[in-house]
């Protein structure tokens, strides 16, 4: 969550503004928004630490080692919450505002409380939350929603299974000792691989939708163009891979690493596409 509001916010807000949009104002959204997210990472680890204690990449968590109590994790992240949303009403706008407690809510209750433990559909609609630093983002440039955020929030949400599906085939069985079904635990690697390229090819197509909507310039049509075919082969490869197994080991990691990669250039091309149409403007 952290990873996602650094590398989608300010690109988002760029976009709003059409240029800078002040220091002031970057700063503050960032620093609510990794409130929001702390508070939101705080309350999964106070739910999960059952599970945590199961999984080896979890099992060193504070409140799984007694380093932290769950009576003063409880308390540090409803602070925390409270305080993100109180500085986003404060310092930014309400609407931001709004957006960051659903965003919270959406992380501790939907995914965490509701879907990670009963359907593995659990990362595609739990990552929704992971979505919304684009919203609030805008948001805090403009005070409402257009259609070039949603576009965005689109493109995050079919990005979310394709980026962590790799990283759940890595640790399956972790998940599977904690008895969370993530998809790759309770289907077939060939299975997981194929709705990869189908998330990923539903991704590839939001963002090209954004260049007419925006409207984008070369700079950010070549990016998306560019990093998209590259991302989607990736997810192509992994699905030859699972598919025939003789071709050596799935790499799951490698397509794990590269979602994070695909991200990076496509926002970043979001957030210097106005400077470059200003400047041959």
């Amino acid at each position: 969550m952290v990873e996602l509001l650094l590398i989608t916010t300010v690109p988002t807000m760029i976009l709003a503004e059409g240029g800078w949009p002040g220091w002031w104002l970057v700063v503050v959204t960032l620093v609510g928004g990794t409130a929001a997210a702390g508070a939101s990472n705080a309350f999964n680890m106070v739910y999960d630490r059952d599970i945590d204690a199961v999984m080896n990449r979890t099992r060193n968590r504070p409140l799984v080692t007694g380093a932290v109590s769950v009576r003063g994790a409880l308390v540090f992240a409803s602070l925390l919450a409270v305080a993100a949303v109180a500085w986003f009403a404060l310092l930014v706008n309400w609407v931001s505002a709004l957006l960051a407690l659903a965003a919270i809510l959406l992380y501790v209750v939907g995914y965490t409380m509701i879907l990670k433990r009963r359907t593995p559909q659990n990362i595609v609609w739990g990552g929704i939350a992971g979505c919304m630093p684009v919203l609030i983002g805008w948001s805090a440039v403009t005070g409402s929603l257009a259609w070039e955020p949603l576009i965005l929030f689109g493109v995050i949400f079919f990005w979310t299974p394709p980026h962590y599906w790799p990283l759940s085939m890595r640790f399956k069985r972790d998940y599977a000792a904690a008895g969370v079904p993530m998809a790759p635990v309770v289907q077939g690697d060939t299975t997981v691989a194929r709705h990869m390229i189908l998330h990923a090819a539903a991704m590839v197509a939001l963002s090209l939708v954004l260049i007419p909507v925006a409207p984008m310039g070369w700079l950010y049509t070549t990016a998306a163009v560019v990093a998209g075919a590259w991302f989607l082969a990736s997810c192509v490869q992994l699905y030859r891979r699972a598919l025939h197994p003789e071709m050596g080991k799935l790499a799951a990691m490698r397509v794990f690493h590269g979602s994070i990669t695909y991200l990076t250039v496509l926002f970043v091309a979001v957030a210097l596409d106005p400077f470059v149409v200003r400047l041959l403007g």
